[in-house]
């Protein structure tokens, strides 16, 4: 049966060039909103940029731009992702700085401020510019945020907005206990039911305009901004149309809605954004998928360290399949992974080119020379390992079963050799050619979220019973 999917990946701020690990996060969703279509369901696919914030501003104000414009110039380096990593026609993409989210993000400050649970007070606190977030002493590392070392904290003493995180303590405690797959994997699911039982403290959710005039409005207090955060997380809902539109209703009230993020963003999703929810009367998200991070020789890729790796060079040089391939199959669904030029290369041509490449070439040719009517084949159904993988949101194991599938093929070649075979017994060696190809058209299908493309490539050449004119991936 059919169902309503909306799927999303996290914003990602418009301050720097797309990155791989964000490059991995879209392809990932990407793939997973491929596969619910494959099963007939009716998928909305979101992804954007978070365009307010203290570290745009001061980038903008770096470069000596207006910030609008500073925004727009990276905004499109991110739309640009949906040509180079082959992601699919239907995506939606929103920006913060669109009027329609900004109207939504207001009312959403309204409706929380009308339940009670939005207040104002004078405040001292360390925030962390890179995270967008107020730090305790025991998150501080020599007084230094973890994740941004190259960042110094900020001290903060003024008048701002709360947000009563503190009052849905109880409220997530119990969401997590009945909802044992809101988070995955588990292991960060128990790192974020520590954290808010280690007790919840109320967050500032907005900023004095006067110190970071480049945000949306406070309504009813021009002298404030909204936390960046606070808007930013309301897009998820104001990408559907919320509060007015249809969309809303379907996809995220009577739909299953999935949140990719990365494990910096563990908090901000799957506690922070659920008790937001939560203060307006809405219902949670129903599953939050956190990715781990990429690191360069075992060390994390940082502008800071020159270490980062730019996707639309990779796409460049191996090409928009081969890129998803890696970043599906080679990188750890769930942990931290590492990325070197020369592990991708050897990748690519173990498993692409002389693995699916060579496979196809070959089964098609010997079906092409001696089969001379088009093969007849059919839709079977899905593996049920493959199902089950996709399941559990694990797309490295989904990847695991068909290239398993692609080995087995290459050993049922090699023992019954069908090229030899069609001189001694033509008829039987027909037979194994056309299984072959039924075969090849079934890895083809499991193909079709993963690498879209080559899976089309394949069943176009069933279809005219022709080797591909060219090879699907050349050696590098």
């Amino acid at each position: 049966m059919s169902k309503n999917v909306y799927i999303t990946t996290t914003l990602p701020y418009v301050n720097s060039n797309p990155h791989i690990g964000f490059a991995m996060e879209i392809v990932r969703a990407d793939t997973v909103a491929r596969f619910k279509k494959l099963q007939g369901n009716d998928v909305f696919f979101n992804t954007g940029t978070d365009e307010h914030g203290v570290k745009i501003f001061e980038n903008a104000q770096k470069e000596g731009v207006d910030t609008q414009e500073y925004v727009n110039r990276y905004a499109q380096k991110f739309k640009d992702l949906k040509n180079v990593l082959g992601l699919s026609d239907d995506i939606n993409f929103i920006r913060t700085t669109d009027e329609k989210h900004i109207a939504a993000a207001q009312e959403f400050w309204n409706k929380c401020n009308d339940n009670g649970y939005i207040y104002k007070k004078s405040y001292q606190g360390k925030y962390c510019t890179g995270c967008e977030l107020n730090k305790t002493d025991s998150e501080l590392i020599g007084g230094k945020c973890e994740i941004h070392l190259d960042r110094k904290i900020e001290l903060i003493n003024e008048e701002n907005y709360f947000f009563k995180f503190s009052e849905f303590e109880d409220k997530l405690k119990k969401m997590y206990e009945s909802t044992p797959d809101f988070v995955i994997p588990n292991f960060r699911f128990n790192e974020i039911k520590s954290f808010v039982n280690g007790g919840l403290e109320d967050f500032s959710i907005s900023r004095l305009k006067e110190k970071m005039p480049w945000g949306i409005a406070v309504p009813g207090d021009e002298k404030h901004v909204m936390y960046v955060w606070f808007d930013a997380l309301v897009n998820y809902i104001s990408t559907l149309g919320w509060p007015l539109e249809d969309n809303f209703e379907k996809y995220w009230i009577n739909g299953e809605t999935i949140q990719y993020a990365g494990k910096d963003n563990l908090r901000q999703q799957s506690a922070m954004w659920q008790a937001m929810l939560m203060s307006v009367d809405l219902p949670p998200t129903k599953h939050i998928i956190i990715d781990g991070f990429i690191t360069s020789e075992g060390k994390k890729m940082s502008k800071s360290t020159g270490n980062v790796v730019n996707p639309s060079e990779l796409v460049d040089e191996f090409g928009t399949e081969a890129f998803r391939y890696y970043v599906l199959r080679e990188f750890s669904p769930f942990e931290d992974s590492d990325f070197t030029l020369e592990g991708f290369r050897e990748s690519y041509n173990a498993h692409l080119a002389n693995g699916i490449g060579n496979l196809t070439n070959r089964i098609l040719k010997m079906s092409e020379t001696h089969i001379l009517d088009k093969i007849e084949v059919v839709d079977n159904d899905l593996p049920e390992d493959y199902i089950k993988a996709f399941n559990e949101f694990n797309i490295q194991k989904v990847c695991h079963v068909i290239w398993n599938k692609i080995g087995d093929m290459d050993k049922y070649i090699q023992e019954t050799e069908p090229f030899k075979l069609v001189k001694e017994d033509i008829g039987a060696a027909k037979i194994i050619i056309v299984n072959l190809v039924q075969d090849l058209y079934d890895v083809a299908v499991m193909l079709k979220p993963i690498l879209p493309e080559t899976s089309e490539k394949i069943v176009e050449s069933i279809k005219e019973n022709k080797k591909p004119d060219v090879g699907l991936f050349d050696r590098k």
